[in-house]
C-alpha cells in the first residue's frame, strides 16, 4: 500500500501527468519560434531566448515564470512571500520596472548611425508615417471595448497600439507605465513583429507599390561631418527636455547611446554598451517575454486579441509609410523608392535590410540600405515621441 501511495505521488510530480493540452500547444509554439530562429535565420538573437523561455514556462509542476510565490512559515503560520520562479526574477528585475528597455536603448544608440538621416532629413517624415499604425490601433482598441465586448481601458489600449511601432524596448516601457497586467503579451507581440518582418513587410510593400516604383535609384546621400554628428544627439535630447518630457527616458537613453559612438572620446564605453551589455540584456530580456507565454496567461481572448490588435498595427504602419513615400513622388522633383517606406516602423536594422533586399530583387544594382536606414532610425526616435505623447495625453484623458 505504501509503495502504491509512493508510486502514484511520484507520478503526480512527473511533467507526463501535469501536462495541460494549452502547455503542450504553447511548447510546440515555441519550438516554432526557435525553428524560425535557427532555420530562417529571423532575428535569432531575439526569438531563440523567447522561444527557449516559452518551453521553460509551460513546464508542468514548476512554475518557472512565477513572479513571487507565497509561503506559510510553519512557526508563526503567518503568511510570507518569496522570490518566484528564475524567469519570474528576472522578469521582476527588469520589465517590471521597464529597466531592460532603457538599457537596450543605450546599446541600440551606441551601434545607430544617424548619418542617412542626418544627409536626408526628409526621410523623418516617413518614420513619422510609420507611426499612425499606433494611434490607428489605440481607435481599434476602444472599438473592440466599445463592440466586441473586450474589457481595454484607455491605457490598455495605449499599451497595446504601441506595438505598431515594431520597437519592442518601447513597447515595453509604455506597458510597463500604462498596463503592467497586459505587460507580457504586448512584451510578446512586439517582438515577435519584430522578428517576423522579413514575413510580414514583402507582399504589403509589392501589393502598394508597382516594378517601375520599386526599380527607383536614388542619389547618393552626402557625406556628414563630425560636427553633425555630435550637435544631433544633444538637440535631439534638448528638443525632446522642452515640448515632451516623458519620452525623456526613452530618448535620453537613446541619445546618451549614440554620443557616446559619436564622440570620438569613449570608445570603449561606446564598444561595452553595444557589445557586452545589449547582448546581456537582450538573453534576460528574451527570457523574460518567453515566460510571459505560459498557456494560462496567453491562451486567454484578451491576449490573442492583443495579438491581433498588433499584427493590425504593424501592417497599418508599414502601409502608411509607402503610401506617404508615393505622396512624396507626386509633390517633389526628387523621387524616393517607396520601398524605403516601410521601413519607417523602428525594427532597426531588420526593416532597412528587407527594404534593401526587396529593392535588390527588382534590380540587382539598385542599394537601398543607407537610404533606408533613414526612416528606419526615424521611427525609432518617432516612436518613443509617440509612447511619450502617449504617457502624457492617456493619464490627463483617463
Amino acid at each position: 500500500m505504501e509503495i502504491t501511495r509512493f508510486l502514484t505521488e511520484v507520478w503526480y510530480e512527473t511533467g507526463i501527468s501535469g501536462a495541460s493540452l494549452g502547455q503542450v500547444v504553447m511548447v510546440l509554439v515555441s519550438f516554432g519560434l526557435i525553428y524560425l530562429a535557427i532555420r530562417k535565420q529571423f532575428e535569432p538573437l531575439l526569438l531563440l531566448p523567447i522561444g527557449f523561455g516559452g518551453i521553460l514556462a509551460n513546464v508542468p509542476v514548476v512554475d518557472i515564470g512565477e513572479l513571487t510565490r507565497s509561503v506559510v512559515d510553519p512557526a508563526s503560520l503567518e503568511v510570507m512571500t518569496e522570490f518566484g520562479g528564475f524567469l519570474g526574477q528576472i522578469y521582476g528585475f527588469g520589465i517590471d520596472n521597464g529597466l531592460f528597455p532603457l538599457l537596450i536603448f543605450v546599446g541600440v544608440g551606441s551601434l545607430t548611425d544617424f548619418g542617412p538621416l542626418i544627409a536626408n532629413p526628409k526621410s523623418a517624415l516617413l518614420g513619422a508615417a510609420a507611426q499612425v499604425g499606433i494611434f490607428g490601433t489605440l481607435i481599434g482598441a476602444a472599438f473592440m471595448t466599445t463592440y466586441l465586448g473586450f474589457d481595454f481601458t484607455l491605457a490598455d489600449a495605449g499599451s497595446i497600439a504601441i506595438i505598431g511601432g515594431a520597437d519592442g524596448p518601447t513597447a515595453i516601457f509604455v506597458a510597463s507605465q500604462l498596463s503592467a497586467d497586459y505587460l507580457g503579451a504586448i512584451a510578446v507581440a512586439a517582438y515577435s513583429y519584430m522578428a517576423l518582418v522579413p514575413i510580414i513587410q514583402p507582399p504589403i510593400v509589392k501589393a502598394l507599390t508597382s516594378k517601375t516604383e520599386r526599380t527607383i535609384r536614388m542619389h547618393q546621400l552626402r557625406q556628414v561631418s563630425r560636427l553633425e554628428r555630435i550637435l544631433f544627439p544633444l538637440a535631439a535630447l534638448t528638443l525632446c527636455v522642452l515640448l515632451l518630457p516623458s519620452a525623456t527616458p526613452l530618448i535620453g537613453a537613446l541619445m546618451f547611446g549614440n554620443l557616446l559612438r559619436e564622440s570620438g572620446v569613449t570608445d570603449r564605453l561606446a564598444s561595452a554598451a553595444g557589445n557586452e551589455l545589449i547582448n546581456i540584456v537582450t538573453i534576460l530580456l528574451g527570457l523574460a517575454i518567453g515566460s510571459k507565454l505560459a498557456a494560462d496567461e496567453f491562451l486567454r481572448p484578451d491576449t490573442l486579441a492583443i495579438v491581433v490588435l498588433g499584427l493590425v498595427a504593424f501592417i497599418l504602419g508599414t502601409a502608411t509609410g509607402v503610401l506617404i513615400a508615393k505622396l512624396m513622388n507626386l509633390l517633389s522633383k526628387t523621387k524616393v523608392n517607396p520601398i524605403i517606406g516601410a521601413a519607417g516602423v523602428s525594427a532597426v536594422p531588420m526593416a532597412a535590410r528587407v527594404a534593401h533586399r526587396l529593392g535588390a530583387e527588382e534590380d540587382p544594382h539598385n542599394h537601398l540600405l543607407m537610404h533606408a536606414m533613414g526612416p528606419n532610425v526615424a521611427g525609432v526616435i518617432g516612436s518613443a515621441v509617440a509612447a511619450g505623447v502617449l504617457l502624457t495625453v492617456i493619464p490627463i484623458v483617463g
